[in-house]
Parts: structure tokens; C-alpha cells; sequence
């Protein structure tokens, strides 16, 4: 009985839940405010870093899959921190961030660097490419008083940079902004 009670259980999952390959996994934020997908496993971290505007502490996930980077994180600031100044703004800051310190132009090329929404929240695109064509990936959005940050890393071939893509596409929002 026991049995049955499983494999009827098993058939009631959604075709969706049987879909997903084992190698990804589906992260979902605990108020719900987001998911997303990465390589599994991935290993949740909360770090009590205060950066100026803070009112939580940083929750972040990070998975590796053949030896590229998956990481994720959130933070949540004060409330009226972005929607008090230009979101646009802020996010260019953001994703922008010290890139430039640490990829200077000389060595690397900006791919994509420009200002993106996502279900209507502003954010910001940066992708670096190296000599040899290994591209780091990051996007930053502006969601409410929310700072959400993904960066990935991939190698110069299809399988990678679809992988990096699949990821840094999976993230969707509880709420589309307001018109």
C-alpha cells in the first residue's frame, strides 16, 4: 500500500517537476519574491555584511558546473534607497561596480554594457570577453528597495554559453513594475 501511495503520488507531480534535468536546480526566494535556476547543488551563504543603506544581510547562492561560476545573490536596503534616486542610475552604478578595476579595457572587451529591464525593473548588462573568447556575465536589478545580483562565468564554447544564458534568463520576479 505503501508503495502505491508513492507511485500515485510520483504521477500527480506536474509534467514540470519530471522535466527539469538533475544537473539544475530551482532556487526560490523564502518571501517568494523570486526564482531562478542553477547547476546543482548550489550552496546557500547569508552574510552579515553592512554596505551603507543595508537592512539585511546578503543572501547569496553559488554552484560551480565544469568548472564555470553560478552565483547569485540579494540584499535588501532601506526603504525609499532606490526609489528616492534615478533606478537607472543606480543600476549602472551597481553593475558596473569596480569591472572596470578589475577588467580593464586595454586586456578585455566589453561585449555588452548597457542598461536592461527585467519585467519591467531597471538594470544594467556587463559582459567581459578575454583574449581568448572566455566571457564573465553579470546583471543587476533594481526591484523595489531590492538589489538583486547575478554573475557567470563561461568558457569559449556553445555548451558554456548557453548554460551562462540559461541562468542568467531563469531569474523571474514575483511582480512586474507598474506602468
Amino acid at each position: 500500500m505503501k508503495r502505491r501511495s508513492f507511485v500515485l503520488a510520483l504521477a500527480a507531480m506536474p509534467l514540470a517537476a519530471h522535466a527539469q534535468p538533475a544537473e539544475w536546480q530551482t532556487i526560490v526566494g523564502r518571501d517568494l519574491r523570486f526564482r531562478l535556476e542553477m547547476p546543482a547543488p548550489a550552496t546557500e551563504t547569508k552574510a552579515a555584511e553592512k554596505e551603507k543603506g543595508h537592512v539585511s544581510e546578503r543572501i547569496a547562492w553559488a554552484s560551480k558546473r565544469d568548472g564555470e561560476m553560478f552565483d547569485f545573490d540579494y540584499v535588501d536596503y532601506q526603504p525609499g534607497w532606490f526609489s528616492e534616486r534615478d533606478s537607472k542610475q543606480m543600476a549602472r552604478d551597481l553593475g558596473r561596480g569596480e569591472a572596470e578595476k578589475a577588467f580593464p579595457r586595454a586586456k578585455f572587451k566589453y561585449v555588452r554594457d548597457e542598461p536592461v529591464t527585467l519585467q519591467g525593473w531597471d538594470g544594467y548588462a556587463l559582459d567581459i570577453e578575454d583574449a581568448q573568447g572566455a566571457l564573465v556575465m553579470m546583471r543587476t536589478y533594481i526591484v523595489k528597495d531590492r538589489l538583486f545580483r547575478l554573475l557567470v562565468t563561461a568558457k569559449n564554447n556553445d555548451e558554456s554559453k548557453a548554460a551562462a544564458q540559461r541562468f542568467l534568463d531563469s531569474l523571474r520576479l514575483a511582480e512586474t513594475r507598474p506602468s
